[in-house]
């Protein structure tokens, strides 16, 4: 039957797009925890500080997502968190279906 790999081809695609709308929506939360706080939380913290308020956070104003739901990746493990990041003040990014750095497809990786 055809119409399994195409059905699985584009389940695919769509967890890879929705990576990288959540990435991008929890960037945005990370740059408005920034403003409040004056910088990004810190690694020991996570990205949780952006729903919880961490230890020391006085300008805490979140949360700044609505659910800490939306910290995992579409594969249902947590989004890396690296600050300082390689590609700016911070990185978040998944490593994909397989869990393993590189990849194409659904197993590449996806970082902001």
């Amino acid at each position: 039957m055809v119409a399994g790999p195409q059905v699985l081809r584009y389940l695919g695609k769509a967890r890879t797009e929705t990576a990288r709308v959540q990435i991008s929506a929890i960037m945005s939360a990370l740059e408005l925890y920034a403003i409040d706080n004056g910088d990004y939380p810190p690694q020991d913290a996570g990205l949780i500080a952006l729903v919880q308020p961490p230890a020391g956070a006085a300008r805490w104003n979140g949360p700044y997502l609505k659910k800490a739901e939306g910290l995992n990746d579409p594969w249902g493990r947590p989004y890396h968190y690296r600050v300082p990041g390689r590609a700016g003040p911070a990185d978040v990014f998944t490593l994909g279906r397989d869990n393993a750095p590189g990849g194409t497809g659904e197993d590449q990786d996806i970082a902001n």
